[in-house]
C-alpha cells in the first residue's frame, strides 16, 4: 500500500515460477503480477512473443468462465529476466494463477517454489504444450519440488523423478472457497512418484523389417554390423535396385539399445519439438530420419526466427539417412560437417545463441554415376556418362565431408542364383547379438571417460586405446602414403579397427583389423590423384 498525494493508492504484488524453452533446454522464467488503482487494463512486458501478448484475452475468458472474478484493475505483468525473449503459450496458467493469488482468490504460499506451466482455452480447460520434459529438467537443477502441470503431460512429467505433482485438466479445479485450495491428493488427480521403468532390452518387433530379407550382400552386412557397433558414419555406393536404401533402413534393428538417459534426452528433443502429443511412453527405439532430398539447411540442422531443432538433432543417437546423397543442396550438406564432429548443433542469434544436440549416425546412399551404371555395366545395360559428368556429379560431395563418413561400401548387383529364397540368410538379431557385445566392451572399457562408441574417441583416448604393433603401424603407414590420406581419415581408420577388433573380441587391434578397416575407404582408393578418378 503507498501514499500518492494525500490519497490511499492501493497496490499488491505476487509472483510465481514458470519456464520456457530456450532450444530444447527449460529456461526458468519468473511472472511477477501488480496489481494497482487505476483505469482497468492489462500489459505484458519482459519481451513476449505474439502468443504471449494475446494470452491476456484468453486469461480474462478462462477466470470469468470457471467461477472467479478478473479483477477490474490496472495489471502489470512482468516475465523475467526481461531481458530474454519468450515464446508460446505454457504462461497462461502461471498468469490466472499469480493474478489470483495477488487478488487474494488463491493462497499464494501454496504455490511457493511450484512450477507451473500449461495453456487455457477460453472455458478454462487446461490445454498441454510442448517441451515438458526439459522444463521439469531445469526446474529440477533449480532446487523446485513442485509443479502445476496441464493433465495431458502428466505421465510426460512424471519421468522426471523428484517432483510433487498436480495435474490440472480445468481452473475449476483450484478452489474458489476463500483460498482453501491445497496441493495434494485429489480424487480428480494423478499423482506419480517415479518414472515408469524403461526397459533397454527390449528386442525390436517381428513385424518390423528384418536383414533377413535381404538376399546376399553379405560384406555389406558386415560394414553395417561395424557401422552400428562403433556409431561410424557409412556410405553405400551402388547402381539403381541393388538394395541400399534397404540396406540402410534396417540400420536399426541391429544397433545397441539407449540407456535411460539416452531415452530422456532423445524425449526432450521430440517433446520440445512438439514431435511427442500422441506418445504415451519415453522413446526407447532409437530414431530414424529419412529427410527427402529438397531439404533446406534450416530444415537439417534447425532453425527459425527462435531456432527449432532440425532432423540432425530429431536423430540423435539414431540414424539420420541421406538417400541419394549427391542431390542434396551443397549448402545443405555443408553444413553437417560441424554437428558431425562436435556432435551438437550451435545456432547465433543476435539476442542469444541455441545449442541442440546432434549425435547421430550418418548413413547415406549413392549412384557411382548420374546414369547409375559406372563400374557396373552389362550386356544389356551401360554408362552413358561421360568421365566428365561422373566427376561433376561426385564433386557435389565436398572432400572434407566424404573425409568424415568412416566406411564407404560397394553395393554391387545381385547375381541370379543369391536370390534363392531357400538358403539362409543373416537376421537383424544375428547381427544385433554380435553388435551388442561389442557395445558392452566399449561401455566397460570407457566407463571412466563419459562416452560409450569407439567413434568418440579423439587424441589421447586414441592412442592410449589403439595401439598398433610394427606389422599394423607398417601398413597404416604405406596406405596413407599411397592413398594420400588427411590425418583425420587417418584417425577414422583406427577407430574403425578398434570396433572390428571388439567384434572379434580382441583386445589388441591386429594387422588384419587394420587391413579390413582399410577396405572400406572405397573412395580415397578411386579419388585418390595418383589414379584415374573416372
Amino acid at each position: 500500500m503507498s501514499f500518492i498525494m494525500g490519497k490511499v493508492c492501493i497496490s499488491m504484488y505476487g509472483k510465481v515460477i514458470s519456464a520456457c524453452l530456450h532450444g530444447v533446454e527449460g529456461k526458468m522464467v519468473e511472472v511477477e503480477v501488480d496489481l494497482s488503482n487505476g483505469l482497468p487494463q492489462s500489459q505484458i512486458v519482459g519481451l513476449p512473443d505474439s502468443a504471449i501478448k494475446e494470452s491476456m484475452e484468453r486469461v480474462r475468458a478462462a477466470i470469468k468462465n470457471s467461477g472467479f472474478t478478473f479483477p477490474l484493475q490496472r495489471i502489470t505483468i512482468n516475465l523475467a529476466p526481461a531481458d530474454v525473449r519468450k515464446e508460446g503459450s505454457a504462461f497462461d496458467l502461471a498468469i490466472v494463477i499469480a493474478i489470483l493469488a495477488t487478488s487474494g482468490q488463491l493462497k499464494s504460499e501454496h504455490y511457493k517454489d511450484t512450477l507451473i506451466i500449461g495453456e487455457l482455452s477460453l472455458d478454462g480447460s487446461v490445454r498441454p504444450v510442448p517441451g515438458v520434459l526439459s522444463m521439469l529438467s531445469s526446474a529440477r537443477e533449480y532446487g523446485i519440488g513442485k509443479a502445476v502441470v496441464p493433465l495431458m503431460n502428466a505421465e510426460e512429467a512424471s519421468w522426471i523423478q523428484g517432483f510433487e505433482m498436480r495435474p490440472l485438466s480445468h481452473l475449476s479445479q483450484l478452489s474458489n472457497n476463500g483460498g482453501n485450495e491445497t496441493i495434494g491428493t485429489h480424487e480428480s488427480d494423478h499423482f506419480y512418484a517415479s518414472p515408469p521403468a524403461i526397459s533397454t532390452n527390449a528386442l525390436p518387433s517381428a513385424s518390423l523389417p528384418d536383414y533377413s530379407d535381404v538376399n546376399g550382400q553379405q560384406h555389406v552386412k558386415r560394414a553395417l554390423t561395424i557401422s552400428a557397433a562403433g556409431m561410424h558414419n557409412i556410405l553405400l555406393i551402388g547402381p539403381p535396385g541393388t538394395g541400399k536404401t534397404m540396406l540402410a533402413k534396417r540400420l536399426p534393428t541391429i544397433m545397441p539399445p539407449m540407456s535411460e538417459q539416452e531415452s530422456l534426452d532423445v524425449t526432450k528433443i521430440y517433446s520440445a519439438s512438439g514431435k511427442f502429443a500422441d506418445r504415451r511412453t519415453l522413446v526407447r527405439e532409437r530414431p530414424f530420419r529419412m529427410p527427402h532430398h529438397t531439404i533446406s539447411a534450416a530444415g537439417l540442422i534447425g532453425g527459425g526466427t527462435i531456432p527449432k531443432p532440425g532432423e540432425a538433432s530429431l536423430a540423435h543417437r539414431g540414424v539420420l539417412f541421406l538417400d541419394e546423397l549427391p542431390e542434396f543442396s551443397r549448402l545443405a550438406l555443408e553444413v553437417l560437417r560441424q554437428p558431425m564432429e562436435d556432435r551438437a548443433v550451435t545456432i547465433g542469434r543476435a539476442r542469444a545463441v541455441y545449442t541442440f544436440p546432434s549425435h547421430f549416425l550418418l548413413a547415406s546412399s549413392m549412384n557411382p554415376c548420374p546414369c547409375g551404371f559406372w563400374g557396373n555395366e552389362t550386356d544389356r545395360q551401360s554408362c552413358v556418362c561421360s568421365p566428365l559428368k561422373v566427376a561433376a556429379y561426385r564433386s557435389k560431395i565436398s572432400g572434407p565431408l566424404l573425409d568424415r563418413i568412416d566406411l564407404h561400401v560397394e553395393v554391387p548387383r545381385i547375381e541370379y542364383r543369391q536370390l534363392d529364397s531357400t538358403q539362409q540368410q543373416t537376421s537383424s538379431a544375428e547381427m544385433r547379438s554380435r553388435v551388442e557385445q561389442a557395445h558392452r566392451i566399449q561401455i566397460e572399457r570407457y566407463a571412466r571417460f563419459g562416452i560409450t562408441f569407439n567413434s568418440e574417441l579423439s587424441g589421447r583416448l586414441l592412442r592410449e586405446h589403439v595401439r598398433l604393433d610394427k606389422p599394423s603401424a607398417e601398413l597404416l603407414e604405406m596406405a596413407f602414403e599411397r592413398l594420400g590420406l588427411s590425418v583425420r581419415a587417418h584417425d577414422r581408420i583406427l577407430k574403425i579397427a578398434r570396433t572390428i577388433a571388439d567384434l572379434d573380441m580382441q583386445q589388441d587391434v591386429q594387422k588384419e583389423h587394420i587391413a579390413e578397416a582399410l577396405q572400406y575407404r572405397t573412395l580415397d582408393k578411386k579419388m585418390n590423384p595418383q589414379q584415374p578418378s573416372c
